[in-house]
């Protein structure tokens, strides 16, 4: 029995719904269909199939170290092809068939540039005729930029429900999927922050986030540098407060 049906048998048993399991896992229900389908390319790469495979097992109940040998027996890099490895870590694309194009729409496409070159020919040669004495001689009075960027724009990397209490996230060392919600449930973030790249955290009394990688990241916690919160490829949940 392959590493999906037992997944999807365990669940089963356990009388949890898809929804009941991504619920407990944090992990989208999207990814967990397709790794009970014995799909992992959607999981950010081994080491992140693998936190998820160890995540799903702990919630059920299961033998994690089952559920690993299991994985790495079926989908280990030494028994993957180089092509699925590749394009499982998006070093490359996995090859479509190309779209043809019919040539009706190739037709169309000509006739309708060639209209547009007409109405703008025309165009150019009716300003170019108008009368120059409609021009005013008097100067019009230039409008003075404003050299002064705009205040308080929020950038791409911040994330905020209030500012009781801030958690910066630094990938300083590896990839990571990560979530984060307030204290209310609300998701601020759930996604994967690439290497060298930083997310700011804030919200009024506590952040909670979950870490697909732990050992890849670097977290500041109201302005303090904490220790590193998990190894590589674990997954790990925090909460942090006001007072942390």
């Amino acid at each position: 029995m392959s590493l999906g049906l037992v997944i999807a048998k365990a669940r089963k048993d356990a009388g949890l719904s898809l929804d009941d399991l991504a619920d407990k896992t944090k992990i989208r229900k999207s990814v967990l269909a397709e790794i009970e389908n014995d799909i992992f390319i959607n999981c950010g790469g081994e080491t992140y199939a693998r936190g998820h495979v160890r995540n799903i097992a702990k919630a059920l109940g299961a033998d994690a170290k089952e559920f690993i040998r299991i994985f790495e027996d079926e989908q280990g890099s030494e028994t993957r092809s180089i092509q699925d490895l590749l394009v499982e870590t998006n070093v490359i694309k996995e090859q479509r068939e190309p779209r043809k194009v019919s040539w009706k729409v190739l037709l169309v496409i000509s006739l309708v540039s060639l209209a547009l070159v007409g109405i703008a020919q025309i165009l150019i040669s009716n300003t170019d005729t108008k009368d120059v004495a409609d021009t005013s001689p008097t100067a019009s009075a230039q409008p003075t930029a404003s050299n002064s960027p705009s205040s308080d724009a929020p950038t791409e990397n911040t994330y905020s429900t209030g500012s009781g209490v801030e958690v910066i996230v630094n990938a300083s060392r590896n990839n990571s999927w990560l979530f984060v919600a307030d204290a209310n449930g609300q998701t601020l973030f759930s996604g994967q922050i690439l290497r060298g790249s930083t997310k700011v955290f804030t919200s009024d009394t506590a952040l909670n986030l979950k870490l697909g990688n732990a050992g890849g990241v670097d977290l500041t916690v109201n302005g303090n540098p904490i220790d590193p919160v998990g190894l590589d490829g674990e997954v790990v949940s925090v909460s942090y407060g006001v007072d942390s």
